[in-house]
């Protein structure tokens, strides 16, 4: 096995692992909401769960590139150049669903969960303007203020300490942090897996890979 070989089965355990990595993240908010709710969209947690950044974005995208890399390590379809650079072709599959975990996710921090918003925002509009607008900073306020009520359904003489936070709220910020930040750094990493994966498939069919063997294992 070359080193070509060698890198491209290591990629495909690590692609392995972020994948599941991924469907497991992304699951948590919907059973969380089904437990809480008794059945699903039901007062979700967010709308940026149901675009599936996790499950079909870092996942199922991502299963092509691996399924051929994970064949590196039994020398069987990365055993050619032209495996080599089927598994550069496919990773660019990964790239495309990492880049759109990545930014459902970077919107998701962004806006937060449902419960921040006020009454009249709490829907869910499935649509590719909910993924190109934006607040205008980046603070994580919702997340990091004692509590995240919509400034609106507050009286004028409460102040963010004489807050009751509930258990609810807490809940809901804690498992839509912790989900999007988890995909988050899991599109960051199939990014870079993919991308490195694709310079080796091209190395790999410039420099070539090691012969198959004749002798049956």
């Amino acid at each position: 096995m070359t080193c070509c070989e060698g890198w491209t089965s290591c990629n495909g355990f690590s692609l392995l692992v972020l994948l599941l990595s991924g469907g497991v993240l992304n699951a948590i908010p919907l059973i969380a909401n089904r437990v809480e709710e008794g059945k699903f969209f039901q007062n979700p947690i967010s709308c940026f769960e149901w675009w599936f950044p996790g499950i079909i974005g870092a996942g199922l995208m991502a299963i092509p590139a691996t399924a051929v890399s994970l064949a590196a390590r039994k020398r069987a379809c990365c055993n050619n150049r032209g495996g080599m650079f089927l598994s550069s072709f496919l990773n660019v599959i990964t790239i495309i669903g990492a880049v759109y975990c990545v930014l459902v996710s970077l919107q998701a921090l962004l806006h937060g969960p449902l419960i921040c918003n006020s009454p009249s925002n709490r829907t869910c509009e499935f649509s590719v303007d909910s993924l190109t607008t934006h607040p205008q900073s980046f603070d994580l306020q919702w997340f990091s203020n004692a509590s995240c009520v919509a400034p609106n359904s507050l009286n004028s003489s409460t102040t963010t300490s004489e807050l009751h936070v509930s258990p609810k709220e807490k809940r809901h910020r804690t498992i839509h942090f912790s989900t999007f930040v988890g995909l988050l750094l899991v599109g960051i990493l199939e990014l870079l897996f993919a991308l490195s994966q694709i310079v080796i498939g091209f190395l790999g069919c410039l420099c070539g890979v090691s012969k198959r063997r004749s002798r049956i294992v």
